[in-house]
């Protein structure tokens, strides 16, 4: 059947699904702005002010009437002044908003487009462009050619407008050939873009479906998946039995191609003790392998180091040391933490956990002061803005994130590794319960011989977003780490609601929800009314009960992303709530999300290109400018720097008036606020419940329902992760030195 053809202006887009690129939008077919045509369809990533070509089919909607679902589109230039001043004015030319699209087209009328195309140099003639504004406008319009040209092949294939631009950023002119010839290279080599994307444009393109090519990319994708999941390998027999489900080609080949894979250094397998007593074929992808030995072989290092940078604490004088701290504390510690603050002085390697309220940041202050009183050089880092400014705050002496400390470049290499160790005598990591293998790989192997290294966090909590559990392996059975886990409330902390609940969610009790000043339940038992009521609660409830800013101050907190509670949902509401659209202050749309100022934002990905030394994956921070004339935004994050981001790079900043529970591990905040809803059931879990709370620095307040929050208290994490970091750890113990007995106080 023939596709009907329609062609008009993008007036406004209703909704826009990033993930399956389906889109409602309005389209003015010329009828006038009163009579707009409803299209849905594969329509991502066109701007409103386009003119479109839609190829498609008419059909009806029981609600909203007549509609045209499109299955592909081109965009077309326009051909009427009022046409082109819409396209110009619509932001999709670097340098044009509506101010310079009106001044443009009075000045050249329908020989606007032509003048750009043949002589941009004319511009010049525009009241307030001057040569630099002109010469960006001139670049900006061969680029869209360019990318247009290329668009056109990729549509042809079923790749949406965005990844379109991404590809053509990635390679340029060389794109259509990569495409045709190489389509599993865009999985490596383009954000954005994984296998299964992939695999559908190699299938356009003609590769066969049992190609040995799409078989080995399928199984490294597997593999990549499964540390996005936490793992640092899979066992063999897994990874061959998910390759044949997601590949749907005979186990032979399979297992065929996994072996040509190991023989081309692309994935790397290993027998390692399993977790029943049987050894099991880890595979790994060869990053991972590496990190994981460097780390162990790196701490072992460390630990047993002839040199000591804090020599002055081998013989000590410690009742004469903790009197002249507590003097200058004015408080005393107790006895586990004066273990603690001997055991960070004293080894090379330590390790201090314990849960909210036990003392744990009075300890790092304590080891921090007796370290700056003999004069060592103490270097303070956490994952996160947020945990680093916390960490300055809480020891008084200067504090940064780790890939600021590391100074990390593109491609992820650090200014400071073995050949160039950190200058510090003492190195203090806050949240380390954060730690990937891959930055605590990168971290300690920049740690300096004889240097003191402290990792500090609640290893309780959820573990890291990226592979490993580093902490809990540092922690584990065998290892020859030192550690301390402090598990004594304080009195002043046995106050806290926050702190209570805490704790009785940590040993499988439901928190207490009536008559505390600080912890509330508001019990909704459907996910959508939750979701509003969770909005309402931000918005309105707690700015006039406790004073609290609800965007500088409250956090929600979700289980998952998707949902109709879920922190995607959300985003969408507090927005409308907090920073609602007004009348002559600019916006951008891009895809799904509209960007205004005042929006509280976060990165999605590290980008080392960014900023004065990279932006990282989970970095906070507010829009404070947005310009539609210059295409580009500004963000002032939690480590008060202000970052631009051009319109084509929004894909990297999400809405963050609602975050998963993962993404806010390391940051702590004045209120959270947490819907608990059946909807997100699967997800429900003790660690994930526990880890919301411990974000609260006052106030919690959950949303849901009391099924939802006993199941999340009742559900322990189902099995540890696939890391072999604790059998390495526990394999080196016994050899290359001596290595102290640990010490483990409860």
């Amino acid at each position: 059947m023939q596709l009907a053809q329609v062609e008009g202006v993008l007036e406004r887009i209703t909704y826009a699904n990033e993930e399956t690129g389906y889109t409602v939008a309005r389209v003015d077919t010329g009828r006038g702005a009163n009579d707009l045509l409803t299209v849905v369809g594969a329509l991502l990533g066109a701007q409103v002010g386009e003119s479109l070509r839609l190829f498609g089919r008419w059909g009806s909607h029981p609600q909203y009437g007549r509609q045209f679902t499109v299955e592909n589109y081109t965009t077309v230039l326009p051909a009427t002044v009022q046409g082109i001043q819409r396209y110009l004015g619509s932001g999709l030319i670097k340098g044009i908003g509506p101010r310079f699209a009106e001044r443009i087209v009075e000045r050249f009328g329908v020989e606007t487009l032509e003048v750009i195309e043949n002589e941009p140099k004319r511009l010049i003639e525009v009241p307030g462009l001057g040569p630099k504004r002109t010469k960006m406008i001139a670049a900006a319009w061969e680029e869209q050619k360019s990318i247009k040209e290329v668009m056109v092949f990729l549509q042809s294939v079923g790749v949406s407008t965005s990844l379109a631009v991404r590809i053509y950023k990635q390679y340029a002119d060389a794109s259509i050939g990569v495409v045709k010839n190489q389509p599993y290279r865009l999985a490596a080599d383009v954000w954005g873009i994984g296998f299964l994307t992939a695999d559908r444009i190699a299938q356009a393109v003609g590769i066969p479906h049992d190609s040995p090519e799409r078989v080995k990319a399928g199984l490294q994708y597997a593999l990549s998946q499964s540390t996005d999941q936490g793992h640092c390998y899979l066992p063999e027999e897994r990874l061959i039995a998910d390759g044949v489900k997601l590949l749907q080609v005979d186990v032979g080949l399979v297992i065929d191609c996994l072996a040509e894979l190991v023989a081309a250094e692309g994935v790397v397998r290993e027998r390692l003790p399993g977790g029943d007593g049987q050894e099991v074929t880890a595979v790994y992808l060869v990053p991972f392998h590496r990190a994981e030995i460097s780390l162990a072989g790196q701490l072992l290092r460390l630990l047993r180091a002839d040199e000591d940078r804090l020599p002055w604490f081998r013989g000590v004088d410690w009742p004469a040391a903790l009197g002249w701290l507590a003097k200058r504390t004015g408080a005393e510690l107790a006895p586990e933490q004066e273990q603690s603050v001997r055991l960070a002085l004293t080894e090379k390697v330590a390790v201090l956990t314990g849960g909210p309220g036990c003392g744990k940041s009075f300890t790092v202050k304590s080891i921090v002061q007796l370290a700056l009183a003999k004069r060592a050089k103490v270097v303070l880092a956490a994952p996160t803005g947020r945990a680093a400014k916390r960490l300055a705050e809480l020891t008084g002496a200067e504090a940064c994130t780790v890939h600021r400390l590391l100074e990390l470049k593109p491609g992820g290499d650090a200014a400071y590794d073995r050949d160039r160790p950190l200058d510090a005598d003492l190195v203090v990591v806050d949240e380390a319960s954060m730690l990937d293998l891959i930055l605590a790989n990168k971290l300690v192997k920049a740690v300096a011989p004889g240097a003191h290294l402290l990792f500090v966090g609640d290893v309780d909590q959820l573990p890291s977003v990226g592979a490993g559990e580093v902490l809990r392996d540092l922690l584990s059975a065998g290892s020859p780490i030192p550690s301390v886990r402090l598990t004594r409330i304080f009195r002043q902390a046995q106050q806290s609601g926050v702190v209570v609940n805490a704790h009785r969610i940590n040993e499988g009790l439901p928190p207490l929800t009536d008559g505390l000043p600080d912890f509330f339940l508001f019990a909704e038992d459907d996910a959508e009314r939750a979701a509003g009521l969770t909005v309402d609660v931000v918005a309105r409830r707690i700015p006039q009960r406790f004073g609290l800013d609800a965007r500088r101050d409250v956090q929600v907190l979700a289980p998952m992303n998707r949902g109709p509670a879920g922190a995607g949902a959300l985003n969408t509401l507090l927005q409308s709530a907090v920073t609602p659209a007004r009348e002559g202050l600019p916006e951008r749309r891009f895809g799904g999300r509209t960007f205004r100022v005042g929006d509280k934002v976060t990165q999605i990905r590290n980008n080392y290109e960014k900023g004065r030394s990279g932006v990282f994956n989970g970095t906070v921070g507010v829009v404070t400018s947005l310009s539609v004339d210059d295409q580009r935004l500004t963000v002032m994050t939690d480590e008060d720097e202000e970052v631009p981001y051009d319109f084509d790079e929004l894909d990297e900043l999400a809405h963050a008036y609602a975050v998963t529970i993962h993404r806010s591990q390391g940051s702590e905040y004045p209120a959270v606020v947490i819907p608990v809803t059946t909807s997100a059931w699967t997800m429900l879990q003790r660690n994930l419940l526990y880890t919301a709370v411990t974000r609260a620095k006052k106030l919690v307040v959950l949303v849901g329902s009391r099924k939802a929050i006993g199941q999340a208290v009742r559900a322990v994490s189902a099995g540890r992760r696939h890391s072999a970091l604790d059998h390495r750890l526990a394999a080196g113990r016994g050899s290359g030195g001596t290595v102290r007995p640990e010490v483990v106080l409860t």
